[in-house]
């Protein structure tokens, strides 16, 4: 009897001791768990932050918003941003018909309420302003100083259309200055009118003065008082529709921060 007691006295403790150990392995088991999740939550963190930005932005943005699309790519490893540049009446058009973008950037207020009419953008933020100038050749073969020459029939001369930004722009201008200019070619934006001049098909044209500081001496610009009649806001906004939200949001807070302001009046932008 004593012997049978002894044999349940040690085997009680050893089974203790085993229920003790399972239970001490057992608990260390949630945190396998824990840690899958914390690593998959910053795997589908950075998954999350790479991707594809699309921004819309007016033709005379070309090259600040190239320069500022590869500084948001080294600050966004993983991350490509694309570009469609061109008239902004045209790309806000794009936009309400359906075309994918994330961010909108036009060349004057009245493109952007084409988008935010339609309920895909809102609070819209005006960044930079931008006047005209005559642009003519760097030999300057008509001769012309000022606005008045443009008038002159001999004069050839390139404007945008009416419905795009700098058109409308031009059309002011020339209306507070009294004077009527016929075009001998309507461009359908600012850089196409530039072009027609640095070949050398026209004499003059009216653009923005960043386009005539962006073409490297291509071209040489003419200031104007009635430009001043004709300024034209820029504003930006992220889509309500963007297919990447968060990387539109960053992309906007980049044009408005101190870096972009830098690289938008380099380039001969005004600020608003």
């Amino acid at each position: 009897m004593f012997r049978r007691l002894s044999r349940w006295a040690v085997t009680v403790p050893l089974a203790l001791t085993l229920a003790a150990a399972l239970s001490g392995c057992g608990s260390s088991d949630p945190a396998t768990p824990a840690a899958s999740t914390t690593a998959s939550a910053s795997a589908s963190a950075a998954e999350a932050a790479s991707g594809t930005l699309t921004v819309f932005a007016a033709a005379s943005l070309t090259g600040t918003f190239t320069e500022l699309g590869k500084t948001f790519e080294t600050a966004h490893p993983g991350t490509t941003v694309r570009f469609n540049f061109g008239s902004s009446a045209t790309l806000a058009q794009q936009i309400v018909e359906g075309a994918p973008a994330d961010v909108f950037a036009a060349a004057s207020p009245a493109t952007m309420k084409t988008v935010t009419d339609a309920s895909l953008a809102s609070a819209p933020t005006t960044f930079v302003r931008n006047s005209l100038q005559i642009a003519v050749p760097a030999d300057n073969p008509a001769k012309v100083d000022d606005l008045k020459d443009l008038t002159d029939p001999k004069v050839k001369v390139a404007l945008c259309a009416e419905q795009v930004p700098c058109g409308a722009a031009a059309i002011k201008a020339l209306d507070a200055a009294g004077m009527k200019v016929t075009p001998v070619t309507l461009e359908q934006d600012v850089k196409a009118a530039l072009t027609k001049v640095e070949l050398g098909e026209v004499d003059a044209a009216l653009v923005y003065k960043t386009d005539v500081l962006a073409s490297a001496g291509k071209v040489t610009g003419i200031d104007f008082p009635e430009s001043a009649k004709a300024i034209n806001d820029y504003p930006i906004a992220a889509l309500t529709k963007a297919p990447a939200p968060e990387l539109a949001k960053q992309f906007v807070d980049l044009v408005l921060s101190p870096q972009g302001a830098d690289v938008l009046t380099k380039a001969g932008f005004e600020a608003p």
